[in-house]
């Protein structure tokens, strides 16, 4: 007899990767999904039921370990993941993708590089040019994926990036409106939110980066 037999254990795949997540937001429901492709874990964060006729309001995050978990100024995804939680809770149902995309895509190593070329002066958009790589190399296919998974299809997105919102439709997310999201605008991140407004093309009114 195995010791699992013997312990009354069970194999690792027969146990869901889905459980209760109490936040400091609220209680959420944490599910994983697993991407062959790149092999990444994804997680949804869900609150409520994700079922019925209202769009339900939607945060698809990108990893950002430096803003996320340290709590960097040099952008606004940290305070853009706290916010997105909060509306959620506020709403009293909704879903938060955390995607494994850090650095919009070109991951944590060519990130950090992309800081120093920024601390030389250059942009955020030219800092991932210099280095040879896309300005923005994030793929949405798995979040419509994680969406269809969750029986999500009409959506409220929080979001201020218009191509996250084609790349959803594009990939049969009916995103019914955009809710903005702008927050954590300090002078350590000014530069870099009016570079995505005036080269990246995101949905940010100018009066709230002063």
């Amino acid at each position: 007899m195995s010791i699992k037999e013997k312990l009354g254990l069970i194999e690792d795949s027969a146990i869901p990767s889905e459980a209760k997540l109490p936040t400091a937001f609220g209680d959420f429901r944490i599910r994983v999904f697993h991407e062959e492709e790149t092999g990444f874990d994804h997680v949804a964060l869900t609150l409520g039921e994700m079922e019925g006729p209202d769009p339900v309001l939607i945060r698809v995050h990108s990893e950002c370990l430096t803003g996320d978990a340290f709590s960097s100024l040099r952008c606004d995804c940290g305070p853009q993941l706290h916010a997105a939680l909060k509306a959620i809770t506020d709403r009293g149902w909704g879903c938060l993708l955390y995607l494994r995309q850090e650095g919009r895509g070109i991951g944590l190593h060519s990130k950090i590089q992309a800081y120093r070329l920024q601390d030389q002066g250059a942009d955020t958009l030219d800092a991932n040019l210099m280095l040879g790589l896309p300005g923005d190399n994030r793929d949405y296919n798995i979040a419509a994926s994680m969406l269809g998974s969750l029986k999500i299809s009409k959506v409220s997105l929080l979001t201020n990036n218009p191509n996250k919102i084609e790349q959803l439709k594009q990939y049969g997310i009916d995103v019914v409106e955009r809710v903005s999201l702008v927050v954590g605008v300090g002078d350590s991140n000014r530069s870099y939110l009016e570079t995505k407004v005036d080269r990246m093309g995101h949905s940010i009114e100018k009066d709230k980066l002063e």
